[in-house]
């Protein structure tokens, strides 16, 4: 394979590796938005695309594979190849998160709503589509600084999570007519909270691409190796 062939290829990995971050940031938003308007038909539409972010996960790693089969990269163009193959993973596993929020909207039948908790799950998912537009952003300027700086923005995910809880376990406990409603809130924010999750693991794929260094960020042990 020529070179400028083997660039436009990763060019290509890259572009294709964007769309899919941007389809599921999408995904995630819409999600929530259908939960917490009870639209069904938006939780039905984030369904049915899902199918189109898992293929192109499984395009991105095919063609990952090719790629390092054929041209056996090094280096950078190494590093880069299996940042897509692995942050793509995590993209996709996002992607289901924001299907098992649609598909809690299908099944809402007019059950008692917690309006203070409903905030904050908005406001949470507010907060986690911008940590997943930020670390693609930073994926493309492969900006090791940003990505550091988005991976701690998983505090505040947390954060929401906590207080999210907080609420509904004490309303549950105050109306036993909302436990059903405070059950799915949990799993909602639940969803979320590893949205958050896997976006922190995308930047420690940017740090590598970055530096070379597998580097686990949000740990208490923060080992690089």
């Amino acid at each position: 394979m020529l070179r400028t062939q083997f660039e436009e290829e990763l060019l290509n990995l890259h572009n294709q590796f964007y769309e899919m971050g941007m389809m599921v940031s999408s995904a995630v938003h819409k999600s929530v938005r259908s939960y917490i308007d009870h639209d069904k038909k938006i939780a039905q539409e984030v369904i049915d695309h899902d199918i189109e972010i898992n293929d192109m996960e499984v395009r991105l790693e095919k063609k990952s594979f090719e790629m390092i089969a054929l041209q056996q990269p090094v280096t950078t163009d190494l590093r880069t190849i299996i940042t897509i193959m692995k942050a793509s993973s995590d993209l996709e596993r996002m992607g289901d998160h924001a299907v098992s929020v649609a598909k809690s909207t299908i099944r809402l039948k007019g059950l008692p709503r917690i309006l203070e908790v409903e905030k904050e799950i908005n406001e949470m998912s507010n907060y986690v589509k911008k940590m997943v537009d930020n670390v693609l952003i930073a994926y493309v300027k492969t900006d090791e600084k940003d990505a550091r700086m988005i991976a701690k923005m998983d505090e505040r995910v947390n954060d929401y999570f906590q207080k999210i809880y907080d609420m509904t376990t004490n309303k549950m406990e105050k109306d036993s007519d909302t436990i059903i409603s405070g059950t799915d809130y949990l799993h909602v924010a639940g969803y979320l909270e590893r949205v958050g999750d896997y976006v922190t693991n995308i930047c420690e794929w940017i740090v590598y691409l970055a530096t070379g260094k597998i580097t686990e960020l949000n740990s208490n042990r923060n080992e690089t190796f």
